[in-house]
C-alpha cells in the first residue's frame, strides 16, 4: 500500500508517533506502525475490519 491516504485516529494526539495508521480502500484495510511508515502493513478484508472495530466499539 502506497503512503496516499492513511491517517491517524482523532484520539491520538497530532505530534506523537505512538500510533497506528489506517488505510481504506474498496478492497481492504490497511494497517501500519506511524512510526515506520515504510515499514510493512497489515491488510485485512472490509467486513474483517468491520467486526474487529464493532467489538472494540462494544468492549
Amino acid at each position: 500500500m502506497r503512503n496516499k491516504g492513511w491517517y491517524k485516529s482523532s484520539h491520538s494526539a497530532a505530534a506523537s508517533n505512538n500510533c497506528v495508521e489506517v488505510r481504506i480502500t474498496d478492497e481492504a484495510v490497511g494497517v501500519r506502525d506511524s512510526k515506520d511508515r515504510s515499514g510493512p502493513a497489515l491488510s485485512f478484508e472490509r467486513k474483517a475490519w468491520a467486526a474487529f472495530v464493532k467489538r472494540v466499539r462494544n468492549d
